[in-house]
């Protein structure tokens, strides 16, 4: 483990980044696929795929809101634990892994209680027609009995590979996509169980994978363990942990808002076709963005470590290169929705009126794509050093005071038109601010820290407290 821990601040920032960014970036093609391997199966149901499919998109925010909530703690969590292991304060990141646990817990119960008691007025309100609402409240119900697998899974894993083992990270999701995979067909065609077979193949798959997290958490092999004595939630560490996990929090949640505002847009201005033919574009958005996530995921032990231990032009050769990584492959997911989104659209049904209507959607949807490679490299240098106000406020922007609201402004005037169209515009924006935001603050992330550098050797940088 203290060989592990000694390599994110020895060895060859370009070796680390592609040891820790590929399995990452697997892992995350993974998720994705075990995110919409029910949608693929679900939409090729025969006679009902269509308005099912359309009926999980309507649940899908609902869902998304659970990840968020997950991510809140264990994306917040996560990159702290990793600066106190720089600092070399191991009780310290011992302590953030307790807490966080048990939080996961209480918020994962929490959040079953309140989805039971409310799904069906709540999914009324996001978009849901009288030919949908089965399908969407069938589905909820049972994957909601997973809920505490889910926010186990998704929170304690990005603990996982904030120590550098991210290829145990990426067997987590490679083991619960393939048991998804694999009990989808059976549960939806052999047994007959349609939508809600789906959700009783994910959510077992999600149990699995819990089970494969606690599995290397308790074993020796974990550099960070969690201990009893470190379970009982302490309100300052706890208020540490949810002010940086705010940022993945708000991204998640947003998008989960994001595709409330949207689906409601669009049942009025284009009914339930328009509403399934978002659920596919919401499913290549996140195929395609899955991967730079990934390398966010890869980059951010290098990051928090070397600041942690005040290693910065390492901490400044990592962030060059994550960025050039994260917009290329932006660029080449704009190019392939540009020519191909036809290809995307026949994995989820073959209706040809909802593949001309999709297909359409896409290239305005996806227009502004490859700007989104600068915004989130960007968001994640800020989050792995701990500067949790910014981040947020960049990840607020591109969903919040852009996107929604030109969702509902468009439409006004360019009807189902406008519901696209305000999507690359957010982008394109969101992305020209943060990078602005990153010129005026890179003096004071890399410049000032250098070793030479007599205001970084006066005004050293603020490690968060154990």
């Amino acid at each position: 483990m203290e060989q592990r821990q000694n390599e994110l601040g020895t060895a060859p920032v370009g070796y680390l980044l592609r040891k820790l960014a590929v399995p990452a970036i697997a892992a995350q093609l993974v998720n994705v696929l075990y995110n919409i391997v029910d949608r693929m199966y679900i939409g090729n149901i025969p006679e009902i795929g269509k308005l099912a499919m359309t009926g999980l998109g309507v649940a899908m925010p609902i869902i998304m809101i659970m990840s968020a909530f997950a991510s809140l703690v264990g994306m917040g969590g996560a990159p702290l634990a990793a600066i106190r292991l720089g600092a070399k304060d191991q009780e310290g990141a011992e302590k953030i892994i307790g807490n966080c646990a048990t939080m996961l817990s209480i918020v994962g119960a929490l959040l079953m209680v309140v989805i039971f008691c409310f799904k069906r007025p709540i999914l009324l309100a996001f978009g849901a027609s009288a030919d949908t609402i089965g399908y969407a409240e069938t589905y909820l119900t049972v994957y909601t009995i997973g809920t505490l697998f889910v926010m186990g899974t998704l929170g304690l894993n990005a603990f996982i590979t904030t120590q550098g083992q991210a290829g145990i990270a990426m067997k987590t999701v490679l083991i619960g996509a393939i048991c998804n995979i694999v009990l989808d067909p059976v549960f939806i065609f052999v047994f007959h169980m349609d939508v809600a077979g789906a959700a009783w193949a994910t959510i077992l798959s999600q149990a699995i994978s819990f089970a494969w997290v606690l599995r290397f958490l308790f074993s020796e092999r974990n550099a960070i363990p969690i201990r009893k004595p470190f379970l009982r939630i302490e309100a300052r560490r706890a208020g540490q942990i949810l002010a940086l996990g705010l940022s993945p929090f708000i991204m998640q949640a947003t998008e989960s808002l994001v595709q409330i505002t949207l689906n409601v847009g669009l049942r009025q201005y284009g009914g339930d076709l328009a509403v399934g033919s978002m659920t596919i574009m919401m499913s290549a958005m996140q195929l395609f963005m899955m991967p730079i996530m990934g390398l966010g995921q890869g980059a951010q032990p290098i990051l928090s470590y070397n600041y942690g231990a005040k290693q910065y032009d390492r901490m400044k050769q990592a962030f060059k290169l994550f960025f050039i990584a994260c917009l290329s492959f932006a660029v080449l997911v704009w190019a392939v929705m540009m020519l191909l989104p036809q290809w995307f659209v026949m994995i989820f049904n073959r209706d040809p009126e909802l593949m001309a209507l999709t297909t359409w959607g896409m290239r305005i949807f996806f227009l502004g794509i490859f700007a989104m490679g600068a915004q989130n490299a960007i968001q994640q240098l800020l989050l792995s050093i701990g500067r949790a106000k910014t981040s947020i406020f960049i990840a607020t922007m591109r969903k919040v005071i852009l996107l929604i609201p030109l969702a509902m402004i468009l439409p006004r005037f360019f009807g189902l038109q406008g519901i696209y169209m305000a999507e690359p515009i957010s982008d394109l924006t969101s992305a020209t601010i943060a990078c602005c935001i990153f010129l005026v603050q890179a003096k004071g992330i890399f410049g000032k820290m250098q070793a030479g550098d007599a205001d970084g050797a006066e005004n050293p940088p603020k490690l968060p407290q154990s």
